[in-house]
């Protein structure tokens, strides 16, 4: 066993290793806690996931671009009919 000086610095060096690692874990344990409580506050207030948003407005481009398409063939029916009528 070492004695003095390189002893005491041993030690110390232990002890702030020890330190550094107790830090860390304390980070993460945070860390999770508060991913743990945003999550829970978010679901609590109904907002939506960026996914799910995605989804849905994608799916309301293409709803937009039929529904054009469908106006678009109407227009070109009535059309016709008026032409018939005349």
């Amino acid at each position: 066993m070492s004695t003095g000086p390189n002893r005491i610095l041993d030690e110390f060096a232990k002890l702030m290793t020890d330190a550094a690692g107790a830090a860390q874990g304390v980070r993460k344990e945070m860390e999770t806690a508060f991913h743990a409580q945003a999550e829970r506050w978010l679901n609590n207030m109904d907002v939506v996931k960026r996914e799910e948003f995605e989804a849905v407005r994608e799916m309301a481009v293409k709803a937009r671009e039929e529904n054009d398409a469908l106006l678009a063939r109407i227009a070109a029916l009535e059309a016709r009919l008026d032409a018939k009528d005349k």
